[in-house]
């Protein structure tokens, strides 16, 4: 009788667990579609080719969920002279609570094929991105909510 009672509690109690790390999840998931939905990234960009630091700026309309690991991001992408604005299709993987937005050899139009690695902490993000062009670099800068 003891061991049906301790397997059942044990039972519950894992069930529970599931249930409070699948809402802890939820949460952390609807924050960062929050943080970024309206929001923009300013920040700036550097070549592993030169030794300057580059101004760039992604101003974010809606961030969505589609399913599992993937999300879509409408972004206005700013950089040199590019200015234009498309729904990026990434990756969301999560370190803990911190999310880290993964691209592998995205293709945006007019620039070619990217990679990126970013991760989102706080308010600011940081991350490394490259190019079927042969360029690549860090990025990192601060999420700017709309006013």
């Amino acid at each position: 009788m003891r061991r049906t009672l301790l397997a059942a509690a044990l039972l519950l109690s894992a069930s529970c667990a599931k249930k409070d790390a699948a809402s802890e999840q939820a949460r952390l998931e609807k924050e960062f579609a929050d943080m970024l939905s309206g929001s923009t990234l300013a920040g700036r960009f550097t070549s592993l080719k030169g030794d300057k630091v580059h101004e760039d700026k992604y101003t974010v309309s809606k961030v969505s969920k589609l399913a599992g690991e993937t999300w879509v991001i409408q972004a206005r992408i700013q950089y040199g002279k590019n200015d234009y604005t498309v729904p990026v299709p990434v990756r969301v993987v999560w370190a803990g609570d911190t999310p880290v937005l993964t691209m592998t050899d995205v293709g945006l139009p007019g620039t070619g094929k990217f990679t990126v690695r970013l991760l989102f902490y706080r308010g600011q993000y940081a991350g490394t991105w490259s190019n079927d062009k042969g360029g690549g670099g860090q990025m990192f800068g601060k999420v700017e909510k709309a006013r």
